[in-house]
């Protein structure tokens, strides 16, 4: 029911999250776009079947009158991998295999992509933040197979927390589940050899 669809890396300012990760990577990012309803924007990085972006508050965009989503507006230090995200084909059912919590349908498009996200009432992702944000794309637009790809994939997913086994289950190898402290982390195949973030 659920698919791994895409990971964030939140940044203070666009420009030097996506410079940050670029060198790290050793690939470049290419634009995204703004997300008017959140006052958000990115860039985007191809992973095959994946794609990972670097989220920020566009200091150009008016605020939103509500919390943004993976709770930007507290966000603060470097840029590093804050969460990911797993579609499915029906919101509603969807949110009934979530945590609680998991947030309140949004519906968000930019150019032809349209899609729902579960937005949380306060900004943060159960499980302190690392329980996955879910989305639900309308239509056959996607932004993965749009990108350039840049020989960069996910090889594995750590999903970290004391009370994993809240989280739903995903058939892809690439997502592992283990008890303990909250936190996510990535491993990369890249054409520099294998990243961690």
């Amino acid at each position: 029911m659920f698919e791994l669809d895409h990971l964030a890396i939140s940044a203070t300012e666009l420009e030097a999250g996506a410079s940050w990760l670029s060198e790290k990577l050793g690939v470049p990012l290419q634009a995204g776009g703004q997300h008017g309803a959140m006052g958000t924007h990115n860039q985007l990085l191809a992973l095959g079947d994946l794609y990972l972006e670097v989220i920020a508050i566009d200091p150009n965009a008016p605020s939103p009158a509500y919390p943004r989503w993976f709770d930007l507006d507290h966000f603060q230090g470097g840029p590093r991998l804050t969460n990911w995200i797993v579609r499915c084909p029906d919101m509603e059912q969807g949110l009934a295999g979530m945590p609680e919590g998991t947030g309140t349908p949004m519906s968000l498009e930019r150019g032809d992509l349209r899609w729902q996200m579960a937005v949380p009432e306060a900004g943060i992702l159960p499980l302190d933040g690392v329980g996955p944000a879910l989305i639900t794309w309308q239509g056959d637009a996607h932004p993965a197979p749009r990108l350039t790809d840049q020989a960069t994939r996910l090889k594995q997913l750590y999903v970290s927390h004391p009370d994993i086994g809240q989280l739903p289950g995903l058939d892809d190898q690439r997502v592992v589940y283990e008890t303990g402290p909250a936190g996510l982390r990535a491993v990369f195949d890249t054409p520099k050899g294998e990243v961690t973030i």
